[in-house]
């Protein structure tokens, strides 16, 4: 473990466009290395981003991140070329317009949002031990309060598709039910763990079909407020004074009871199976991108 780390480093998963973009931006004008681990490329026409790139201040680690085999390849790069990351946010994310499934045969919400940030984690400690913050922040959504049925088999086998409200709702709750466990538990060894909800932003680009139910896209552009929102409430989070305990879920930048906590375990245990039996036990050869 380092001694004397003193750049602040900073990992953030989709980071390329809406809330981890603005995150990016923020934390790269306070002076922190920013990792981005993404499967796009930054936006050629943002100079401050590229200007970064070329200074090395921002680094981009290619990765298809629901292809375990690419997670893997640049899992092991950024650990091969990081020495500590003090905070971790698991940023990457979105709604789906209709189910899709995983090359490992996993429903892609569950993937994308459940199982790869716990993977990230996992793969990541040493790091965040040698950091000074030691901070893991999961974004998480309010859409999960709408969730009225939830076990292990309607997250990993929904028996249909709804837009926000199913899958996507439903993938985020697991997210901070296993983020609440994991907390609790020896494992965490000192590591803060959180999940936010970034809440309502105008994160609509263009013509780019989105999983969101028609009724809220023409509310959104008119008054959701622009990703700088969310990503404010994402640095709060990590950074406030308040120093919420590990394992809180955040609205608003407040502390909010989880619903179906007795599903916690069960959720842990199987994104850990997934690890070790799945991501852990890949062939020596790396797909490609």
């Amino acid at each position: 473990m380092r001694s004397n780390h003193t750049l602040r480093t900073a990992l953030i998963t989709g980071s390329t466009s809406g809330i981890g973009l603005e995150l990016t931006r923020t934390l790269l004008a306070e002076g922190w290395q920013v990792i981005g681990l993404n499967r796009s490329a930054f936006p050629e026409e943002d100079h401050g981003i590229q200007n970064a790139l070329r200074s090395g201040q921002l680094r981009w680690v290619q990765a298809n991140l629901t292809q375990y085999g690419s997670l893997r390849k640049a899992l092991n790069q950024i650990k091969a070329e990081t020495d500590a990351i003090d905070v971790l946010f698991n940023n990457a994310g979105g709604s789906g317009y209709d189910l899709q499934w995983s090359d490992q045969g996993h429903e892609m919400h569950f993937e994308l949002q459940t199982v790869v940030p716990y993977i990230i984690y996992m793969e990541l400690q040493d790091l965040l031990h040698n950091g000074t913050l030691k901070t893991v922040i999961n974004t998480s959504t309010s859409a999960l309060n709408m969730v009225k049925q939830f076990n292990l088999d309607i997250l990993e086998h929904p028996a249909k598709f709804k837009k926000l409200f199913g899958p996507y709702a439903t993938s985020k709750l697991a997210l901070s039910l296993w983020t609440y466990e994991v907390a609790s538990g020896p494992g965490a060894e000192g590591i803060r763990l959180l999940s936010v909800d970034p809440g309502g932003n105008n994160t609509l680009r263009g013509n780019k079909q989105s999983g969101l139910p028609f009724y809220i896209k023409p509310v959104m552009r008119m008054f959701f407020p622009p990703p700088s929102h969310g990503a404010s409430l994402l640095y709060k989070a990590a950074f406030s004074p308040t120093r919420f305990k590990s394992g809180t879920f955040l609205i608003k930048n407040k502390a909010t009871d989880l619903r179906f906590t007795e599903q916690g375990p069960a959720i842990l245990r199987r994104v850990h199976e997934i690890y070790e039996q799945q991501f852990l036990q890949l062939d020596s050869k790396v797909a490609p991108l």
